[in-house]
Parts: C-alpha cells; structure tokens; sequence
C-alpha cells in the first residue's frame, strides 16, 4: 500500500487531500439540505433539520467509531502482514452495523413526535417539520452508517482518491435530487431527507462494487465473531466517534442555552455557523483520518520516527488550515449570511455576521485538538484521545456555555467555543509532554 511511495511527505499528500476533500463533500450533505430548505421551504425549516442534526451526527459517530477502530487495527494487521486477520475484522465490522440500526430505526420511528421535542423543537409546527424530515432519514440508517464505513476503508485499501470521487458522485446526486424534489417538485423539508437518504444509498452502490470485485486487498471474507477485537475496535475508535459525536451534542447544547437566554430567531444565526464550523471541523478531521492509516501501519512496522515525522506534518497543516478559514470568515461572513437569510431579514443578517467573527476565534485551537487526538488513536492511546474529544465535545463547552452566560449575558455565549478549546489544548499538550520519549520522544 505504501512502500513503493517516492517519498513520506508524497504519502502524505496522496492521503490527506482525497480525505479532506471527502469530508468537505460529506458537510455538503448538510449545508445542500440547509441552501434547499431556507430557499424552497422557509427559514422554520432551516431551524428545523438544525434541531435534526443531532441525530445524524450520532449515526455518524457510530459510522466513524467503527471504521476508524477497524481501520486502525487493519493498518496495524497490514503492517504485519496479516492479510486475511484483516479482511475478517473488516467483514465482522460491516456486519455489525448492519446488525446495529435494526434496534435504531424501531426504537425512533413509533416515538418521533416526542423526539422532535426532546431534540428542542419550540412548537407543534416547528415539532411537525422535525418529524417531516426524521420520517424520510431514521429508516435509511443502515445507508448513513454504511456510506461512511466504507469510504474509510477504501482510503485503507489503498484508494484515496476514489474513495473522494465516490462520495464527490453522492453529494452531486444529493444536490440533483434536493433541486428535482424540493423546488421542482415541491415537496419540501421531507423531499430534502429523501434525496439525502437515496444518495446516501447510492454511493453504497459503488462501494459494494470495489469490495466484491477484490481489486484491492481488502474483501469480504468468512469469519468468527471476535468479542476482543469488537472491543478493541470500539476503544480505538471511540474517541473518533465522539469527536464526530459532539458536533451534535455541540449544536444540541447551544440549541438549549440559545432558547434560555436568547430570542428564536438566533437559531437561524447558529444554524448557519453551524454549517461553517463543521465544515472546518469535518476538514481538520480529513487530515487526522487521512493521516491514521500511514501512522498505524508505521507504527505496526515500529518505525518511530515516521511517526513522529507525519504527526508534524498534521500539526503544520492544520495550523494552515486554520488560520485561511479564520480569515475567509471573517471576510465573507456578510455573503455567507445572504445565502441563506433572505434580504428582508436585515438584522438577522448583521447578527449572523457579528457570530461569525467571534466564533471563527475558536478554529485554531479547535484544529489542533483534533489532529493531536486523531495521533493518539493512530498509536492505540485511545484514552488519551477519548480525554481530548470528551473535552471539547462536552464538558469544557458546557461549562463555557453555561458560565459565560451566567456571567455576561446571552450574547457573550459565543465566546464559549473558544474558551472551551483553549483549555481543551493544554491539555492535550500536557498529555504529549507525558509521552515524551515514547512515539513521541526524540
């Protein structure tokens, strides 16, 4: 898969871009539902798969657990040269999954009414539009957990940029189908859940088609369930899940804090930095994932130094990353805004701005936080990067969330990001410090 590289820095680059570039297409999913609804439904809509998000993101957390746990033990077996241990843990993984939406999609579908409220719909109409679009996205679960999956162990297949082009193909139907659906045909917030499910299902299509036709070497093969390593993938992929994870616990508590200390209409403000933020999240997350299967499979070698070397390589790029989308957002935050507010909104759009710049403050400390807790699972610390992603996803933002509030009032809560980061990252660093001679150690 790698040896035949010119080069460590080309590994790099060959892997990270297609992963970046995939993360970008999968936030697209969201923000083309959000363009779709805010333009050809209404604003309330918009609010509405806001309030939905969470429960997307949490079948996407479960997505990523698995494949990130699997694909780091994979990349270890392939360093070993343990091809066929490899082929069965990626089959027991698939299968799991499968086996895992059965009692998600029974669970939810008698009870979404009272889920509507307990994700923070404001009304019976707002309630009414969150059960519309989780009708059309609760059953085709298995499709969301899978079409992530399998993109993760493409790129460990050796497909990076397949694996980008399969998903780019989704997200392009996705956008075909929201405009056929929800402006031609007029059959709003529901048509937008239904054409993001069909092409969720659609990708799965092309997935399958690698897999079956054995062109790499991973495939699916015969295989006796593993309890050990069921768990060792849940460990190794647990701080991942979370991370993804708290994007939605993230928008759930702010959703919360915005109905107590703020007027309703912010939620259409956070909506739309909602999407930003994710969507540089999602990308610093590309270079963490794109990175673990060349990390894993050094470390699996013992080839400390690569790792070392790569790790930097994250490090620099996500500091990059960071500071360009800062400064974009602080730039375009007013067009940004338009997209989505129409023009007889004019305060609401300078509120969104306003947003905006504070918010962005948060994306250096944020991209760091990732890179450094995707390392630590790429080398099986997955304590430590649990640490990190239970941190930032919970309980610093709460804790910012509620005691800036408290202290300076409902429009200082956008601060909170910041702040919680910040600590977020000593942390992290007081955690590098103590590997220091380990992967880490010179």
């Amino acid at each position: 898969m790698m040896e035949n590289s010119l080069s460590l820095k080309h590994d790099f680059f060959k892997y990270v871009v297609p992963s970046v570039i995939a993360q970008w297409v999968y936030a697209l999913y969201t923000i083309v539902d959000g363009l779709f609804v805010a333009r050809g439904v209404s604003e309330m809509a918009l609010t509405a798969v806001n309030l939905s998000f969470p429960f997307v993101s949490t079948i996407f957390s479960l997505s990523l657990m698995s494949a990130v746990g699997t694909s780091t033990i994979v990349a270890i077996f392939f360093g070993h040269g343990q091809h066929k241990e490899g082929c069965q843990l990626f089959t027991q993984s698939i299968v799991v999954q499968l086996l895992a939406a059965v009692p998600i999609i029974a669970l939810l579908m008698p009870r979404l009414e009272g889920f509507a409220y307990f994700l923070g719909a404001l009304d019976g109409r707002t309630a009414e539009l969150v059960v519309e679009y989780l009708r059309w996205i609760v059953p085709f679960t298995p499709f969301f957990l899978l079409s992530y999956s399998f993109e993760i162990m493409l790129k460990i297949d050796g497909f990076p940029q397949k694996a980008t082009a399969i998903v780019t193909v989704g997200v392009v139907g996705n956008c075909f189908l929201d405009w056929l659906i929800v402006i031609v045909l007029k059959k709003g917030i529901a048509g937008a859940a239904f054409a993001t499910s069909l092409s969720q299902g659609l990708v799965i299509i092309f997935y399958l088609q690698h897999f079956l036709s054995k062109k790499g070497r991973l495939s699916f093969q015969k295989f006796r369930f593993s309890l050990r390593m069921m768990l060792r993938q849940m460990r190794n992929g647990l701080a991942a899940g979370v991370t993804e994870f708290s994007s939605g616990i993230v928008t759930f508590i702010f959703n919360q804090v915005i109905r107590m200390y703020l007027v309703p209409e912010t939620l259409v403000s956070y909506t739309i930095v909602s999407y930003v933020n994710s969507l540089i999240v999602l990308s610093v997350t590309g270079v963490a994932h794109g990175s673990q299967p060349l990390i894993s499979y050094y470390y699996g070698k013992g080839e400390r130094p690569v790792c070392r070397t790569l790790f930097r390589y994250c490090l620099i790029t996500a500091c990059l990353f960071s500071v360009f989308s800062t400064g974009f957002c602080y730039a375009f935050a007013g067009p940004i805004s338009q997209m989505f507010i129409s023009s007889e909104q004019a305060v609401l759009r300078e509120y969104s701005v306003f947003v905006f710049h504070i918010f962005a403050l948060s994306f250096l400390p944020m991209s760091l936080n990732v890179v450094i807790s995707g390392y630590f699972t790429a080398v099986e610390r997955p304590y430590f990067s649990l640490a990190i992603s239970i941190g930032r996803g919970f309980l610093f933002l709460a804790c910012s969330l509620l005691a800036i509030a408290a202290l300076f009032g409902g429009d200082a809560i956008w601060w909170a990001p910041l702040a919680s980061e910040s600590i977020c990252f000593a942390v992290a660093v007081s955690m590098l410090w103590s590997m220091k001679g380990e992967p880490l150690g010179s």
